[in-house]
């Protein structure tokens, strides 16, 4: 065992045997090799199923840096540019002002339309074609690439939607034909994922949360505006049968090693498979946007489909690491001057990244 896979594992077993978490996932990979396998803990309180490296996760927005690399795949393959217009690829979107929004407005969340009907039920969101329909009815919150703010929800349906009509395909075979197949883990990597493997799946549970601690939030924040709370990411929404089944690019069930070797695939060569060109890495890791998110009123920075800056980070400390965290505390990320790349996944939903920021430390100080 290496010093960083014994740190490391030392670290997942005190979270788990402290109560901070339940059960947990790291995975690193360096130059295209994994070097840190670990886990710990528990996938299912209620029967004692432990984790394995192979047990997938619900990890909410995490799946976004997936969807990203599907588009990015896409466009190496010259189906699109990022300044294609939408409406170009997908006609009726391009109602109520929406024809200037092109792919990179939709990759960097300028394309301002970042909510969806506040009436949308979570039956809603299992529905490609509703949500589709809601794009193609949406109103412009601002003129595309004016400002950014966070596409929770739709970013995966105008990715989604985007990859369906060029390639005449869901966006969950894309991934499995051009993604997680080439890369082995065909078995670890979803957007929909078949009912018959559910049973896989770690099974999510709220952390208490105190009130207070996400202290006096104001009744006009346009987070209230921009979809209902019934979607906000809990783990009664993260364990829905059909939420499990469905095509939501949103978020993703994965492991940790799955999505750490995709990633690990972005920054080069991993068992002779390369998902994009070092240039276009360069394209996609640059600063494309930033500014105040005019979702959620903090300061943000994205590249293309991938947040600039690690979690517990920012894009001015660590311009290098780009990735996408999740909400309940999962994270995954690379780093182009270090050739790492690093997730963890876990099934205990905190309102914080504690878990990620002490293990990414401690994987960064190696």
């Amino acid at each position: 065992m290496s010093d960083l896979q014994q740190q490391v594992q030392e670290a997942a077993d005190r979270l788990v045997e402290s109560g901070e978490e339940r059960g947990l996932q790291v995975a690193v990979y360096r130059d295209g090799v994994q070097v840190v396998d670990v886990v710990a803990g528990v996938a299912d309180p209620g029967t004692g199923r432990p984790v394995t490296a192979d047990t997938p996760f619900y990890n909410f927005s995490i799946g976004k840096g997936a969807t990203a690399t599907v588009a990015h795949v896409l466009a190496e393959r010259g189906l699109f540019g990022y300044d294609t217009p939408v409406a170009e690829l997908w006609p009726e979107f391009g109602r109520h002002g929406k024809q200037g929004v092109t792919v990179r407005h939709v990759l960097s969340h300028t394309a301002g339309v970042p909510g969806v009907p506040l009436d949308t039920t979570p039956e809603d969101v299992c529905d490609w074609d509703k949500m589709v329909a809601a794009l193609e009815d949406a109103e412009l919150w601002w003129e595309p690439g004016t400002k950014v703010g966070y596409h929770a929800y739709t970013f995966g349906f105008l990715v989604g939607e985007i990859v369906r009509r060029v390639t005449g395909k869901p966006i969950s075979q894309v991934l499995l034909e051009d993604v997680a197949g080439p890369l082995g883990v065909g078995g670890e990597l979803y957007f929909g994922m078949p009912e018959t493997e559910h049973h896989r799946l770690a099974r999510l549970e709220d952390a208490p949360v105190d009130p207070a601690a996400w202290g006096e939030m104001p009744a006009d924040l346009p987070m209230f505006k921009a979809g209902p709370m019934t979607l906000m990411p809990t783990a009664e929404l993260g364990n829905r049968g059909d939420y499990l089944s469905s095509d939501i690019p949103a978020g993703g069930k994965t492991s940790a090693r799955a999505i750490a070797r995709m990633y690990a695939a972005l920054l080069g060569e991993v068992d002779g498979t390369r998902l994009i060109s070092a240039d276009r890495l360069r394209e996609v890791t640059a600063v494309a946007s930033s500014g105040l998110d005019e979702v959620f009123g903090m300061p943000t920075t994205w590249g293309l489909g991938y947040g600039i800056g690690g979690p517990g980070s920012t894009a001015e400390a660590s311009p290098t690491v780009f990735g996408v965290p999740g909400a309940g505390g999962s994270a995954a990320w690379a780093d182009t001057a270090t050739g790492t790349a690093f997730a963890l996944t876990k099934n205990r939903l905190t309102n914080d990244f504690a878990a990620a920021s002490l293990i990414g430390g401690i994987v960064t100080g190696a």
